[in-house]
């Protein structure tokens, strides 16, 4: 889910982006073809063909590197070249990406906890929401999507706070984030303590609601590198369950000979170097509702964010929110 996009210049390392993302557009348009020629193929009766092109053309451009019901116990890792991007940052020992690639956990985050974390979003979502299909909760800025604008739910609804939020929600919260920034630099062979935690980094609510701004409209192609400057790694958390609890909404990595889809599962956790080596995307959500954590992490210390903690005065008593 992209929050804010930015123009991109264009310059050799843009127009390459465009190429990227214009190939995923004509895979997508291959896709269409292909249906309606298997279509015309079962009409005319030619069974065995037909599944053998199908199959055949489903490999070249579709892959599912994880499915809902699997589950890891181990992280799952794929290895890509690292792209150019890093090279236009300051370099940081330790940090900056020089081993690229994209890894899936279920051993991160248990099922419980991300079922709080869900009851977490759901309770400061239901003080507003997008007029379109996706909202997001900032807790670190107090962002709060609201009709065709954002709120700071710090402000608009500091005395409604007490009633929403517990301590033990910023806790859980806190824990489970410097969990998922140990695991990338393992993953990554990194020093955890050159990561930083950058903005954004937010819950995120998507139905099959039609979009009413831009900021709703979360499933254009990407790079997380170009469009936000400071992030160096990025990880998703999922709330909810994919073919359970909503169709559609896959997260996709757009690779010049395929795509490749991550299927969410509650506590699952996705990461992956945020250079142009991991063009994506995310599905339109068809029905049902999607829950999931961006959490992003930069090598820059300009950048870092501190922890979000509740405000003084907004703690309720533990074991309220049950």
């Amino acid at each position: 889910m992209t929050v804010q996009r930015r123009g991109i210049s264009k310059t050799p390392e843009s127009s390459a982006i465009e190429k990227k993302i214009k190939r995923g557009n004509a895979q997508r348009q291959a896709s269409s073809w292909r249906g309606k020629v298997i279509t015309l193929l079962l009409l005319t009766g030619v069974t065995g063909l037909v599944s053998w092109m199908y199959f055949t053309w489903a490999d070249d451009f579709t892959h599912t590197l994880v499915s809902r019901s699997e589950i890891l116990t181990q992280p799952r890792v794929f290895t890509v070249e690292c792209s150019e991007d890093y090279k236009k940052y300051k370099f940081f020992p330790g940090c900056t990406p020089s081993k690229c690639g994209r890894a899936i956990t279920d051993s991160v985050v248990t099922l419980e906890e991300a079922q709080k974390l869900r009851r977490l979003a759901e309770r400061g979502l239901s003080l507003a929401g997008s007029d379109g299909g996706a909202s997001i909760l900032d807790l670190h800025s107090g962002a709060l999507s609201m009709g065709k604008q954002f709120v700071n739910i710090y402000r608009y609804f500091k005395n409604e706070l007490r009633d929403v939020f517990t301590e033990d929600d910023f806790e859980l919260y806190r824990d489970v984030r410097s969990r998922i920034q140990k695991v990338i630099a393992e993953t990554f062979g990194l020093d955890s303590k050159q990561m930083y935690l950058t903005k954004p980094t937010f819950f995120s609510r998507i139905n099959s609601t039609s979009a009413k701004t831009t900021h709703d409209e979360y499933w254009h192609p990407h790079i997380d590198k170009e469009t936000y400057g400071s992030f160096d790694y990025t990880s998703l958390l999922y709330l909810s369950d994919y073919g359970l609890e909503f169709g559609g909404g896959r997260f996709v990595f757009m690779d010049p000979s395929s795509n490749r889809t991550v299927e969410p599962r509650a506590g699952r956790v996705s990461f992956f170097s945020s250079g142009s080596e991991n063009l994506h995307r995310v599905e339109k959500v068809t029905w049902g509702t999607r829950y999931a954590i961006t959490v992003s992490f930069t090598c820059d210390p300009d950048y870092a964010i501190d922890n979000p903690s509740l405000p003084v005065g907004s703690t309720r008593l533990k074991g309220t929110d049950e």
